[in-house]
């Protein structure tokens, strides 16, 4: 038989609480921040990797290991700045309240229902995003990058929990 991440919270009525709020399992509040954090080592690196090609357009990552797992291809490429600015500036952000949430439920923190429903429309938004980014490393630009793939499988194991 599964079991929901909230089955072992008893509801708010039984402990007199706020109602409709919904907490975690500590397990599932340890897994946010171990993705989370995961996820944000990735930006970072990935981040001022892409400040220091900025800067000097000869450099190369030091995860640029072979023509096909070269961080310094996706880079340079379109896809890595698809709102305009470097990509990893959003995983900088979204990672780190990822994190927070975690904390927050380690530390008691219970959320209501809609709070639920937009961690789990962002973290599909996550996971949309970063199946796009793998289908247009894999086949349009055809390299991989290790702190990326880090990234994704942080969001994907996010996503699967959260929902």
């Amino acid at each position: 038989m599964t079991r929901a991440v909230v089955d072992d919270v008893t509801s708010d009525r039984e402990e007199g609480t706020a109602t409709g709020t919904v907490g975690g399992s500590r397990a599932f509040a340890l897994l946010l921040v171990i993705t989370g954090a995961a996820g944000l080592l990735a930006a970072w690196v990935i981040t001022l990797d892409k400040f220091k090609l900025l800067e000097d357009p000869g450099f190369t990552p030091g995860c640029s290991l072979n023509p096909v797992v070269s961080c310094g291809n996706i880079m340079k490429s379109d896809q890595a700045s698809a709102f305009g600015f470097p990509n990893p500036m959003l995983g900088l952000v979204t990672y780190a309240v990822v994190i927070f949430i975690g904390i927050g439920l380690l530390a008691g923190a219970r959320y209501r229902s809609w709070f639920w429903l937009g961690l789990n429309a962002g973290t599909l938004f996550g996971v949309g995003f970063c199946t796009w980014l793998q289908y247009q490393s894999l086949y349009t630009i055809s390299s991989l990058c290790l702190w990326c793939c880090l990234a994704w499988v942080a969001t994907i194991l996010m996503f699967w929990y959260v929902t």
